[in-house]
């Protein structure tokens, strides 16, 4: 088992638990350095009352020794006083006195001095600072303060100030200097701050138990409605993708992610409701020229001795290939959809693939002219076959629907190469400019399917323009329909900024996608006004003539 195994074994899975873990754990790490610095803290000033009440009895003992007084052995605090010359000590107490008569003194004796003390607070100073007692094996009890290291207040007494016969009491020389030690012991400022302790301990643990306890239920408070969203999206399936969330009236986060879910659902249902029209549609184009050729298939076998063969096996052929190319259409539909990647292909000029797909001409049924309009070479990039295949889609849209004639205009601009397909036929209402690219579609009168039309050429004209990160739009035009198609330019043998790209791509890379009303369409009105027939002064032009009329 791994580490990462193990955690996922003891780490809480509940989002309310892990919450309530992570508090209580900031909260313990918070309150652990405040009771640290407490701790520290009260026992500073704990130390520092002892030491103050040590004061007392420092001063009282100077007091009784400058009386020529010895103090009593019997004392609250551990005192021992020394004289310079002298090795045992004048009088102990408190702990000090655990040393059989005639032992030497525990703490350091004084320097020598043969003047007078200078004593500015009268008899009141003193001094402080730490000292270590040395251990002593030579006691008759017990002598727990020895090998410590301990405060001590300590006052210097000259024997000159006393009178003989104090100096004599106390067995002093004339010119000794007794020290005065008072040892301020820790036990009192322990043991407060080991009651603080206890104490901190007990309020800590309660306060981390009562915050887990709070943040637990206010984390379960707080995502009962992520619950109630969860179970309403849980509960859309594919046969009712209507159900939506309810969305709280907080404004918080909640009412964010309530109304994302209630959109991301509204998308699926109309990506749902698209896709069953397109498969009804589908299923609808490919129902007719099927029922068509069996009818005709049946009869033929039915009826063999009058069947007009040479008129069955055309109509045949011709509802195979029209099976055929709405089979190739919903497969490349397919490939746009999925947003495939693409490799760039080199520089393709279009003005030369137009005039190419011109001298092609149109089928013998549609009895119109091509004429293609060029001023220069105008290079793009991508892929040969997709360019061809958006041109083609275009000119033979122009054409089922052409009078007479159809002109294909090629311009190259600063940063774009514009190209425009006009006809001559009945134009298309401009509240149906949009309507037309989406799949299936047929106006009125194109509703019928003598021509061919499945529905799928200008879709798949818009799709490919937009592979190729450009616009296809339908432009306000005097006579008939214009369609205006802008690719960014590219330069002749320069690859293109990226050999792989995705189709469709979000953002500023993809040029032009915008509105019907954009820049694409006001810049082609201006060539998309005029009709069909007059020539252009200053431009090449080819026309088809008997490749293409064909009446």
């Amino acid at each position: 088992m791994n580490a990462a195994e193990s955690r996922r074994r003891w780490w809480p899975r509940s989002v309310r638990a892990r919450t309530a873990v992570t508090v209580a754990s900031t909260a313990a790490a918070v309150l652990l350095a405040i009771g640290w610095w407490l701790h520290h803290d009260v026992y500073r000033q704990s130390a520092q009352i002892a030491e103050d009440q040590a004061q007392a009895p420092l001063l009282a003992l100077a007091d009784q020794l400058r009386q020529g007084v010895t103090p009593s052995p019997r004392s609250a605090v551990p005192y021992e006083v020394v004289a310079n010359g002298r090795s045992t000590p004048v009088a102990s107490g408190g702990g000090m006195d655990a040393f059989p008569p005639g032992s030497r003194h525990v703490l350091p004796e004084p320097p020598a001095s043969s003047t007078p003390i200078d004593d500015d607070d009268g008899g009141f100073g003193y001094a402080s600072y730490e000292l270590r007692v040395p251990e002593r094996n030579d006691a008759v009890r017990s002598f727990e303060l020895g090998g410590r290291t301990y405060p001590v207040l300590t006052t210097d007494i000259w024997a000159g100030e006393l009178t003989r016969e104090q100096r004599a009491a106390l067995g002093l020389s004339p010119d000794a200097i007794m020290r005065v030690y008072v040892v301020v012991l820790p036990h009192t400022a322990e043991a407060i701050t080991a009651n603080i302790d206890l104490l901190l301990l007990r309020a800590a643990l309660a306060g981390l138990l009562l915050i887990s306890a709070v943040t637990y239920f206010t984390v379960r408070i707080a995502l009962r409605p992520v619950e109630a969203i969860r179970t309403a999206t849980a509960s859309v399936t594919a046969d009712d993708p209507r159900e939506r969330v309810t969305v709280p009236a907080t404004g918080h986060e909640i009412t964010a992610l309530a109304t994302t879910i209630n959109t991301t659902l509204q998308r699926l249902d109309e990506a749902a409701a698209q896709q069953r029209r397109f498969v009804a549609d589908a299923a609808h184009e490919l129902r007719s020229p099927l029922t068509t050729l069996l009818t005709s298939l049946e009869v033929a076998l039915a009826y063999p001795e009058r069947t007009d063969w040479p008129a069955a096996v055309d109509t045949a052929a011709r509802q195979t290939r029209r099976l055929q190319n709405l089979a190739e259409d919903l497969l490349l539909l397919a490939s746009l959809d999925a947003h495939t990647p693409t490799v760039a292909g080199s520089s393709i000029d279009l003005a030369a693939l137009a005039h190419r797909l011109v001298e092609q001409g149109v089928p013998p049924d549609r009895p119109v002219t091509l004429t293609a309009h060029t001023t220069a070479p105008a290079y793009v990039h991508g892929s040969p076959g997709d360019h061809e295949r958006l041109l083609r889609n275009l000119i033979d849209n122009a054409a089922r629907h052409a009078t007479s004639r159809v002109r294909i205009t090629v311009r190259k601009q600063l940063e774009h190469v514009e190209l425009s397909v006009h006809d001559d036929g009945p134009g298309i209402p401009a509240e149906e400019s949009e309507r037309i690219f989406e799949r299936f579609v047929r106006l009125d009168e194109a509703r019928t399917r003598d021509h061919g039309g499945t529905g799928l050429g200008l879709p798949i004209a818009r799709e490919l323009a937009h592979r190729q990160r450009g616009s296809l739009v339908l432009v306000p035009s005097d006579l008939g329909a214009c369609f205006h198609l802008r690719i960014p330019r590219a330069t002749p043998g320069r690859p293109d900024a990226g050999t792989l790209r995705r189709d469709r791509p979000d953002g500023a890379t993809t040029a032009d996608r915008s509105a019907p009303d954009g820049p694409a369409r006001r810049q082609a009105d201006n060539h998309c006004t005029r009709s069909a027939h007059p020539a252009d002064p200053g431009v090449d032009h080819r026309d088809n003539g008997p490749h293409t009329d064909q009446n």
